[in-house]
C-alpha cells in the first residue's frame, strides 16, 4: 500500500524534478507535470485536493485505456480528463514498487531527450 509520501519520495529522487507548492504533491520535469494530487472537482462544492490520488501522465490514449481497463482497481478517469492521456491512481491499492514503475514511466515520458534515470 502506498501513499503520498511514496509519491513525493520516489518523485523527488528523479533527474531535473522540480515540486510544485500545493495543497497535495504536484512534480515537473523540464516545466510539464508528470504526477500530483488529484483535485476533486464536484458540482457546488469547493475543489478538494485529494492525496490519496495521483494523477499520473501516461502519454496516450491507448495506454490510458489499458490501465483503465486491465486494472479497474487501481485506475480510473473522470469526464473532466476525457480526450487527456492522464488517469488517476488509488495510492492505497498500489504496492510501492508498481509506483516506482509509474512514477518512473510518467517522468520519462515527460523528461527531455538525454535525461537519463539516476543511477543506484
Amino acid at each position: 500500500m502506498a501513499d503520498a509520501d511514496d509519491v513525493r519520495r520516489l518523485a523527488s529522487a528523479l533527474k531535473q524534478v522540480v515540486e510544485i507548492d500545493s495543497d497535495g504533491f504536484d512534480f515537473r520535469v523540464a516545466g510539464k507535470g508528470f504526477v500530483w494530487s488529484y483535485p476533486e472537482r464536484r458540482p457546488g462544492k469547493p475543489r478538494v485536493i485529494r492525496t490519496d490520488v495521483a494523477v499520473l501522465y501516461v502519454g496516450d490514449e491507448a495506454e490510458k485505456q489499458a490501465l483503465l481497463l486491465g486494472e479497474p482497481e487501481l485506475f480510473f478517469t473522470t469526464p473532466g480528463y476525457d480526450g487527456l492521456p492522464l488517469v488517476m491512481l488509488r495510492l492505497a491499492r498500489v504496492d510501492v514498487d508498481r509506483l516506482a514503475e509509474l512514477v518512473t514511466d510518467a517522468w520519462r515520458m515527460r523528461a527531455p531527450d538525454g535525461v537519463d534515470l539516476p543511477s543506484g
